[in-house]
């Protein structure tokens, strides 16, 4: 049953993103703004080129507070070729997925590599829980 069940349905498709050429400190701003650990970073088409954290932040702050200039560039620090997951994945594929790599969220994407969205461990919870199986060990 699960098998058919599509991250699709799970993912969260109102992503904040970054370009390369966005200014890091702005891109502060805005994970403090969003209350988030990190976004994707897309091209002018919406191709998925990266992917920025909080952790790649503060290691370009740390080396620029040695240096004297805290700035930079998205595209200076980001991590490229992130692991990504196509749209129209089955949850199951993306628990096994996000198991066998350790990872907490995946970018999603089509089939053009444009990024359409995004599912973490909790959407792929929110999902198991959407289609309640009772628990045959229970008294009903």
């Amino acid at each position: 049953m699960f098998r058919s069940i599509l991250i699709d349905d799970f993912m969260t498709t109102n992503l904040a993103t970054a370009t390369e050429d966005m200014n890091l400190l702005a891109l502060v701003d805005l994970l403090l703004r969003r209350g988030i650990s990190g976004v994707p970073v897309v091209d002018s088409t919406g191709h998925l080129v990266g992917v920025i954290s909080e952790h790649d932040c503060l290691s370009q702050i740390l080396v620029g507070t040695y240096q004297g200039d805290v700035d930079g560039r998205v595209g200076d620090v980001m991590s490229r070729l992130p692991e990504t997951i196509t749209s129209g994945t089955s949850i199951v594929e993306a628990a096994a997925q996000m198991v066998e790599s350790g990872r907490r969220r995946l970018p999603v994407v089509d089939a053009e590599g444009c990024l359409v969205g995004q599912i973490s461990r909790a959407d792929l919870l929110r999902a198991v829980r959407a289609y309640e199986i009772p628990d045959e060990g229970s008294p009903h």
